[in-house]
């Protein structure tokens, strides 16, 4: 058989690259829907596009997985996880820049390699935590201090979502895994239509209960909320075949280079300039994706 490892970091850069191109639309989306609607979005309009994966998946011949009790639990525990990431991180880029935001959340390779550690039993080599500890003190390079407008509640919030996106990664991982099929592309795609079917769910039951008026106004703003919703269901996609090949933590670390991605958006969409301190902190966090990568 074809050794596909190392599609990993491809499908991570292609990942990270869709979900720079998702943020952006929900960002812009928040304004009109509030966090938890703009956050809906990419699931709701997300699933449908993700049962067409899975439908071309199906169509090449690949069996379906039986999963078991175990594989809910973790795409529930990873679902939830996920939820309150993206609220949270959005909350939080209202209040800073686009690329600062981005930034706080990816403190989360470290929090990945330690729930990973625990959780999963993936193995840490010396020059994969070196890496990792290159790559986010870059992350943390790039962040504010004390004195720069936005004050504690965006940093607070942004790391928060890193926990958060951190636990979803672990979940998902141990979702994919517990399936253990014969192909990872199924295995990632079936976790990725289960999970956005929990999420769509969740968060149309709570907003029915408790906003409906933003289920409407999703409705109306189904242009870009479909734009959103592709590209988050292609990101997960990618993130997903990722994780079905190697750790979170290898994963995640790679993933930063989303911050390069949303630097392009921040200064060409958003108008947003980069300090030198911001820039340093790119150096690093390319220094650390090479150096990991190096490791394998």
């Amino acid at each position: 058989m074809a050794d596909w490892s190392w599609l990993w970091a491809v499908f991570t850069v292609v990942a990270a690259a869709a979900q720079t191109v998702r943020n952006a639309t929900q960002r812009q989306l928040t304004d009109d829907l509030g966090a938890v609607g703009a956050t809906h979005v990419r699931f709701l309009f997300g699933l449908p596009f993700a049962l067409i994966f899975l439908s071309t998946v199906v169509a090449t011949g690949a069996a379906l997985p039986q999963p078991h009790l175990e594989f809910f639990g973790w795409a529930a525990a990873g679902a939830v996880a996920q939820i309150a990431a993206t609220a949270m991180m959005l909350v939080a880029m209202g209040e800073r820049s686009f690329v600062v935001t981005i930034a706080y959340t990816k403190t989360e390779p470290v929090q990945v390699a330690l729930f990973g550690l625990v959780v999963l039993g993936d193995r840490l080599t010396v020059p994969m935590m070196a890496a990792i500890a290159i790559a986010t003190a870059g992350v943390m390079a790039m962040s504010p201090r004390s004195g720069r407008p936005g004050g504690l509640r965006p940093i607070v919030l942004g790391l928060l979502a890193g926990t958060f996106f951190a636990l979803a990664a672990v979940g998902f991982r141990g979702a994919i895994l517990s399936l253990e099929s014969p192909s990872f592309v199924m295995a990632a795609t079936f976790t990725l239509c289960v999970a956005l079917a929990m999420q769509a769910a969740l968060l149309s039951l709570y907003l029915r209960m408790r906003e409906p008026a933003v289920l409407v106004a999703i409705a109306q703003a189904w242009r870009p909320s479909l734009l959103a919703g592709f590209m988050g269901a292609l990101a997960s996609q990618f993130w997903f075949l990722a994780f079905a090949l190697t750790t979170a933590a290898n994963v995640r670390t790679v993933g930063l280079v989303e911050v390069l991605f949303a630097q392009a958006v921040s200064h060409f969409v958003f108008a947003q300039r980069t300090t030198p301190r911001e820039a340093g902190g790119i150096a690093l966090i390319v220094a650390g994706v090479a150096f990991l990568l190096l490791a394998q």
